[in-house]
């Protein structure tokens, strides 16, 4: 009995051990939980692989769009403002990598290393590189530094153009960086960040990668979308990028063929701006088959919006 008794513990201690296990990085399946309603392709890693031209139309949209459509579908603490930004005035748009820094203690960081080491993370350099390890095409490093400048910078020159060789995009850090002027002149690469300082990284350690993390006023999840520029940098779950895209689109067409329709001065304002009658609607779809430029919008889209009562 004692000896059956003993087998059922070793079992269950085993069993919570097991289950108690620290990890690093997020296993594809937590990842998968983590974002369970877009159904789409994905990443090895699990994160949704939203796709290169849904990036780029991004890329057209307005915060003030983002930021609205984002609350209507009841996500309404998405944006972080007031960032230094390495090079005003630039978009970018990209997948999330998350990154969560700790002040260092210990046996935090012995459980770290030895925890890395077993998911076969590299031993050469310093921890704080793993992050970077896993970038590819299209990803933006997004890490919550806790706001920590001095001695909190996560990356330098060096790493910064190791991270725009893996990923053609920047970072964004709730802390900081080194080396302001050499990163500014790699072509391509931007960085938003709560500060800049010239000392290196020190007492902080990497406690996860790919989980959820908080970037000030934000929670922020692995293959989550981010939409950076100079007045905020926003946060969209991946399920909702496409239709937010569209969206944004068809409100930016309204919006410069209503500036049209003003200057000719052919309809009061009211009617312009307010509910479209069937005259000004098949003004808009003789405009919209003229428009020089190549739409990602297709034809039923625009019935679609227009058969609402816009």
């Amino acid at each position: 009995m004692n000896k059956k008794l003993l087998l059922v513990g070793a079992l269950a201690l085993s069993g919570f051990l097991a289950n108690a296990q620290v990890r690093v990085g997020s296993t594809s399946e937590t990842v998968k939980a983590l974002t369970s309603n877009w159904k789409g392709e994905r990443f090895p890693d699990g994160r949704p692989k939203v796709s290169d031209l849904v990036l780029e139309r991004l890329q057209n949209c307005t915060l003030e769009q983002i930021w609205g459509y984002l609350g209507n579908k009841g996500y309404r603490n998405q944006v972080e403002k007031n960032w230094v930004i390495l090079k005003p005035g630039e978009t970018m748009t990209g997948r999330v990598v998350t990154a969560q820094f700790m002040p260092t203690r210990p046996d935090l960081d012995s459980l770290v290393r030895a925890q890395g080491k077993a998911e076969g993370r590299s031993q050469k350099g310093g921890i704080n590189i793993w992050p970077i390890d896993i970038l590819t095409k299209g990803d933006i490093y997004v890490a919550d530094g806790y706001g920590k400048v001095k001695d909190g910078t996560l990356i330098g020159s060096s790493l910064g153009n190791a991270i725009y060789g893996k990923t053609g995009k920047g970072v964004i850090f709730y802390g900081s960086i080194r080396d302001m002027q050499e990163l500014k002149d790699t072509k391509g690469f931007n960085a938003w960040v709560k500060g800049h300082d010239p000392s290196y990284i020190k007492d902080m350690t990497p406690a996860s990668i790919n989980a959820p993390i908080r970037i000030g006023e934000v929670t922020v999840f692995p293959g989550d979308v981010v939409f950076a520029n100079e007045y905020g940098v926003v946060f969209i779950p991946a399920h909702l990028v496409e239709g937010l895209v569209s969206a944004s689109e068809m409100t930016a067409l309204r919006d410069e063929f209503e500036r049209v329709l003003l200057t000719q001065g052919k309809y009061p304002s009211g009617e312009i701006h307010g509910d479209w009658s069937d005259k000004i609607k098949d003004e808009f779809r003789t405009w919209i088959g003229k428009y020089p430029k190549k739409l990602a919008i297709t034809k039923k889209d625009i019935e679609a919006y227009l058969a609402k009562g816009h």
